[in-house]
């Protein structure tokens, strides 16, 4: 399956649905509004502002799918969900269009605006859905049939796997899922023969991360036995971080509670565990906020970067920059940037974490440490998309090894993107230890709990402080 060609395809037709849309508008205004004002026929006369509004209102209109969270999860979609939503989103749309527009035309009555509004909704709603239904229908079609399906891996070795398996397989409309294999938990419950001839036994619980990497698994169905219960969250931990969608076979106690949602007609009930931290409109709004920003700040803040890298430069020997792995969203490691506040040989004896008084610290890598300005070159690491503003701060694999033996949830960070600034940085501070770290990941816990925009606005509000104060360490 092509995501990308699969979000181009609705990039296209939502342009061209938007385009058209408005030309009709455009005509029938034309031909139906404006005379009632000038007591005649009006001329149509395509112009060149005619022409610019049929390429920026479609972008616009994109702009608003994005945020919406339209082109997310672009293979999983429901079509009456996808009908509503595009209504929604329709009469959203054309409102703010209409305000911005429509709404200082002079007009003989307040009826006009009425059948000038539900014109343009008309025109885009029935456009825009026809080409989306169209296109889910074939996407849909290709999932029913087994054409496309999402590479799954199912954990459990016996009898509630086998029966879930036997379930899917059997349906005359699949569901999606093509089976790699299963991974067996529990040595004690042996294997289902019946299950080990129909599906390949891949391996054991502590091979569940690399067979998700080897074997590019979109999905993981968790289908163990009752016995087996108590390991659930130990799974869960091991394959969060990873951009996978996980789902759990439920019993009689979970569907009585309300806790199983029907999700498709056609496939077998099951509990997903959810991973949207944030509404999809959220999502966007953050990570458009992260890439203005971060530009603005790398152009506008160009000449700090070159005082403070010629400070460093002549402060001590070495790079301006330090760059060092980290592990970041999905547990994928990448390079962070820093200013360079250390000696060059700060770690020859091996990774070490900083402290009040540390001899490593030059001494203008104190005054940058002091007001956060060391951070600076990882806006580029939020341009790229390696971070965001806000989130918990990244940590190299060394000391994660060290912490979840301590804490095996810190896992959990890896589900949102690692930030220059989070609320454990502004509550702690930067840790001196391990066991601090820990301390410090209960604030970064909580955040990811309750993460919003309104929560982010606020972290920012005091990192500003205490840059302003010169609180940090």
């Amino acid at each position: 399956m092509n995501k990308k060609l699969q979000v181009a395809k609705y990039l296209f037709f939502d342009f061209i649905a938007a385009a058209d849309s408005w030309g009709l508008f455009y005509f029938y205004r034309k031909v139906y509004i404006e005379p009632e004002k000038f007591g005649g026929p009006v001329p149509i006369e395509l112009s060149s502002k005619f022409y610019v509004s049929l390429i920026l209102i479609p972008l616009c209109w994109i702009l608003i799918y994005y945020l919406a969270g339209t082109y997310k999860n672009i293979f999983r979609k429901s079509r009456l969900k996808e009908l509503w939503q595009t209504f929604v989103i329709s009469l959203v749309g054309v409102l703010i269009i209409f305000f911005v527009l429509i709404l200082d035309d002079e007009v003989i009555s307040y009826k006009t605006y009425y059948r000038s509004f539900f014109a343009l909704f008309g025109f885009h709603f029935i456009l825009t859905a026809t080409f989306r239904i169209i296109l889910s229908s074939i996407t849909n079609n290709k999932i029913f049939n087994r054409v496309i399906g999402f590479n799954t891996l199912l954990i459990g070795s016996n009898e509630n796997a086998h029966k879930l398996f036997t379930e899917l397989e059997s349906q005359q409309k699949s569901a999606g899922n093509k089976f790699q294999g299963f991974v067996h938990i529990d040595n004690r419950n042996g294997f289902s023969d019946q299950l080990k001839d129909k599906l390949p036994h891949l391996g054991e619980f502590g091979d569940i991360r690399r067979l998700i990497k080897e074997h590019k698994i979109e999905e993981v169905i968790i289908a163990i036995e009752s016995s087996e219960h108590e390991n659930i969250g130990r799974i869960i931990n091991e394959i969060e971080e990873g951009d996978v969608i996980i789902k759990i076979i439920p019993d009689m106690y979970d569907i009585l509670a309300g806790t199983v949602r029907m999700n498709s007609i056609f496939g077998a009930p099951l509990i997903e565990v959810s991973r949207e931290l944030l509404p999809a409109w959220q999502q966007s709004v953050k990570r458009m906020f992260d890439v203005v920003v971060s530009m603005l700040a790398l152009i506008i803040g160009s000449p700090v970067y070159l005082f403070i890298g010629l400070c460093v430069k002549f402060g001590s020997k070495g790079p301006i920059f330090y760059s060092h792995e980290r592990i970041g969203w999905h547990g994928k490691p990448f390079f962070i940037h820093k200013f360079r506040s250390m000696y060059t040989d700060a770690e020859k004896n091996g990774p070490a974490l900083s402290s009040k008084d540390d001899a490593r610290i030059t001494p203008f890598g104190k005054v940058l440490r002091k007001i956060r300005l060391d951070e600076l070159p990882q806006f580029y690491n939020v341009l790229i998309g390696d971070m965001s503003i806000v989130g918990p701060r990244p940590e190299r694999q060394f000391y994660i090894d060290q912490i979840t033996k301590k804490a095996p949830h810190y896992k959990h960070l890896h589900k949102v993107r690692p930030g220059i600034t989070s609320w454990g940085q502004v509550k702690y501070g930067y840790a001196e230890n391990v066991d601090q770290m820990v301390e410090r990941l209960k604030y970064d816990l909580i955040y990811i709990e309750d993460m919003s925009l309104y929560v982010d606005f606020k972290i920012l509000i005091y990192t500003i402080i205490i840059v302003f104060q010169g609180r940090g360490k």
